[in-house]
């Protein structure tokens, strides 16, 4: 898979469609959905599954935004948005989110998505003028490849990485996945 197979295979969901026209109608600067958003929907295609809506339990809409909201107002706005569409959003300015992991902050929702837990999970698509664009600040070998790997400016390690695999059960649900070795 290429970085336009994986727009593709979003393109054709219509319910992934139709949460980033939602999400673009925000209109937020600097935005894309991120993590399981994209991340379950190539998983679940490389393990032959084809669920009509991504396995994930919430849209992890981010945007960076120096004058924007605060946690407190993007959580309001998360649950007024989930009232709205019956859909559970987690809507996070990343000029604040630094503060959750206790490092610099982030300069834009890229640099943010490049110090996410895992390569495969630190990536995001966005809608602009209509197209879709992914951002991947690290590539998008280790998602296709089935490969759990720490981001490399994430605080934590790998030990931290396999804890998250093994809380979310990753591995029951996508056995293919191996995590990354030297």
């Amino acid at each position: 898979m290429n970085d336009q197979d994986i727009l593709n295979l979003i393109k054709k969901d219509k319910w992934m469609m139709k949460v980033l026209k939602i999400a673009e109608d925000l209109d937020f600067p600097d935005w894309v959905i991120g993590a399981g958003f994209v991340r379950n929907k190539v998983w679940d295609h490389l393990h032959g599954f084809s669920n009509s809506k991504v396995d994930t339990p919430d849209i992890d809409l981010v945007y960076y935004d120096p004058e924007g909201n605060d946690k407190k107002t993007d959580e309001d706005f998360s649950q007024k948005l989930k009232e709205q569409t019956g859909i559970n959003w987690e809507i996070v300015n990343e000029f604040y989110a630094h503060k959750f992991n206790g490092i610099p902050p982030y300069k834009s929702t890229e640099d943010a998505l490049s110090q996410w837990p895992e390569t495969a999970t630190g990536l995001g698509v966005k809608l602009e003028n209509g197209n879709l664009k992914l951002i991947a600040p690290y590539g998008i070998d280790d998602l296709v490849n089935l490969i759990i790997r720490p981001c490399p400016k994430f605080p934590g390690n790998l030990e931290v990485v396999k804890e998250r695999a093994k809380k979310k059960q990753w591995f029951e649900k996508w056995p293919k996945l191996k995590f990354f070795s030297d």
